[in-house]
């Protein structure tokens, strides 16, 4: 996914609240509304917390993109 529109839709998906950080909570939510309602909270935490790259428990649009840049 080079293209930063789709990254930012697609991070959207995500960002339940619209306020630019994704939660774990958020992240499980999304993933059983894309099909995949296996993702239990910790395993949403685990993935949020190898896209944290500032520390804060939370991923950013930065972060996101970051990390599907390969």
């Amino acid at each position: 996914m080079a293209d930063i529109e789709q990254a930012r839709a697609a991070f959207a998906r995500f960002d339940a609240d619209g306020d630019g950080r994704v939660t774990p909570d958020e992240f499980k939510r999304a993933m059983a509304e894309m099909g995949d309602p296996l993702v239990t909270g910790p395993m949403a935490e685990a993935v949020i917390n190898a896209r944290d790259t500032d520390g804060d428990g939370l991923m950013s649009f930065d972060e996101f993109w970051h990390s599907i840049q390969g």
